[in-house]
């Protein structure tokens, strides 16, 4: 069966009833589909061709994609996940140096470079108008989130005829406050993990993103925002190419709901402050990837 994705009109969430179906879709759904964006298709069109070409490369040129934030450079297929392959820039948009870094690790072409620039800048705005316009909706106002540290990451999935039925990611939440992917719109497999306890399929839509909420998203709107678990199946022969940014946490790493969301609702808070790179080494080293750390800062 197909997952229900509410549908999100970015040119109207300044309407109060577009907004409530923001929120809606974040606490029930914990995703949605972004239309009406302002990044044209052509620079979605030509980011997905840079992505091929970075992917094209040969591995050894690809190992040199190397950042100092684990599990955000190169990763190359492997026993455990022998389908998924990515690359990734750490806080390009606030940090120029980590795409020149990138770059020159690939020895990527000008005018691929500032393709990258230009999508990565275009996805950092849209992301950061989009979480403000999620705490806005909790009644939340004045939240600026261009400042909080983003990471870049392209994905493939080698779908090949003899590993149909096979896992190209595992079931996981992100670890973020959101996620904006701009998903492959011919070669599906991403099914999420809904509350009736079962994997619905995520259809591609053309011109679209996919936002996803995070753990910390869940733990900053103290709960509200829904982390959904999703995967990646081998469903059709063909490669996957999908990209976009994971938006972490504030850049002082402390993941924690406002003051003024936890007075709404009766002064309760339900997780205790952490920080971001806790849940995430958490995550790295037990290869528990579901949400299982925010239960050890769980307010009882």
């Amino acid at each position: 069966m197909e997952a229900s994705v509410p549908v999100v009109d970015f040119q109207n969430l300044s309407e109060e009833e577009e907004c409530k179906k923001l929120k809606e879709a974040c606490e029930k759904c914990g995703c949605f589909r972004l239309i009406n964006h302002p990044i044209s298709v052509t620079l979605m069109a030509d980011m997905k061709a840079v992505v091929r070409y970075l992917h094209d490369l040969p591995k050894e040129v690809k190992m040199r994609n190397k950042t100092h934030i684990p599990e955000c450079g190169y990763r190359p297929a492997t026993a455990t996940s022998p389908l998924y392959e990515g690359m990734g820039i750490y806080d390009m948009c606030s940090s120029p140096q980590a795409l020149e870094d990138f770059c020159s690790q690939l020895d990527v072409q000008p005018h691929h470079r500032e393709t990258i620039n230009a999508y990565g800048q275009a996805i950092h705005d849209l992301a950061s108008s989009v979480a403000q316009k999620m705490a806005e909706s909790l009644g939340i106002m004045g939240s600026n989130f261009k400042d909080w540290p983003f990471i870049f990451r392209t994905i493939k999935y080698n779908f090949t005829p003899e590993v149909v039925g096979s896992m190209g990611a595992q079931l996981h939440s992100d670890t973020g406050f959101i996620t904006l992917l701009q998903d492959d719109e011919t070669v599906g497999g991403l099914e999420l993990f809904d509350d009736s306890n079962s994997f619905k399929i995520v259809p591609p839509k053309t011109g679209s993103f996919l936002c996803i909420v995070g753990d910390v998203g869940h733990a900053w709107s103290n709960g509200k925002f829904h982390n959904v678990r999703h995967r990646v199946i081998c469903k059709e022969t063909g490669t996957r190419y999908s990209f976009g940014v994971f938006m972490l946490s504030a850049r002082d790493g402390i993941v924690e709901a406002p003051t003024k969301l936890v007075e709404v609702d009766h002064n309760k808070r339900c997780y205790q402050p952490f920080k971001y790179e806790d849940l995430r080494d958490f995550r790295i080293s037990t290869g528990k990837r579901t949400g299982e750390v925010l239960d050890q800062y769980r307010i009882a």
